[in-house]
């Protein structure tokens, strides 16, 4: 899941049909300035091998944009489809790292997702002040603190998994089959290619 801005804990209201703020809460910074890129020529960017002045064609050519927006719409539908718990697409993917591994400590949590340590340590608190997760003193290392799922985290999950599947699903329903390989390949190529730049690096796929 990528998360490029700051982003605060919403919910979609359908009375309303706009986003609510729910309360506080702070994933992680954006990358502060939109970079030069070279854009493709198939979608008609640049011209006779120039590549196009970033200023000049506006916001919709610039990657960053585009991604910052996506991320937007994704949480937008996740809310939508997972309304019967307060958790975000964040916290839901903690859960399922350790659901998986059980007992990872802070680090390596944030490794596994891609949130440094401090942020970790803040959804985790979270997590556990909800019932959701549990933790313990590192008997390794009694400087850290390892995490697990709890029996309501779990029956949390369950319940928001199908939710969580149509908010994947939706978000890329216009796409064909063939595209949507495309894109998810390109995604996971441009990740793993600028992993390092994030503000914590992601376990490779």
């Amino acid at each position: 899941m990528l998360c490029i801005l700051s982003i605060r804990d919403i919910r979609y209201d359908k009375v309303r049909g706009k986003m609510t703020k729910v309360h506080k809460q702070s994933m992680q910074e954006a990358q502060a300035d939109d970079h030069a890129f070279s854009p493709l020529e198939e979608h008609g960017l640049f011209d006779n091998d120039t590549v196009a002045e970033p200023f000049s064609q506006g916001l919709w050519s610039r990657p960053g944009f585009l991604v910052r927006r996506l991320n937007q719409i994704h949480y937008a539908m996740f809310f939508e489809e997972c309304k019967e718990e307060n958790v975000t697409p964040v916290q839901y993917g903690i859960l399922t790292v350790l659901a998986a591994n059980p007992w990872l400590d802070q680090t390596a949590i944030g490794y596994e997702v891609g949130l440094d340590r401090t942020t970790s340590a803040d959804v985790i608190k979270r997590l556990e002040e909800k019932g959701l997760l549990e933790r313990r003193i590192n008997p390794m290392d009694r400087r850290s603190r390892q995490a697990a799922v709890t029996p309501e985290g779990l029956r949390v999950m369950a319940l928001l998994k199908q939710g969580m599947a149509r908010a994947q699903q939706r978000l890329l329903d216009p796409l064909s089959l063939r595209d949507r390989k495309i894109f998810m390949s390109l995604l996971v190529e441009l990740v793993d290619a600028n992993n390092q730049y994030g503000r914590a690096v992601l376990k490779s796929v």
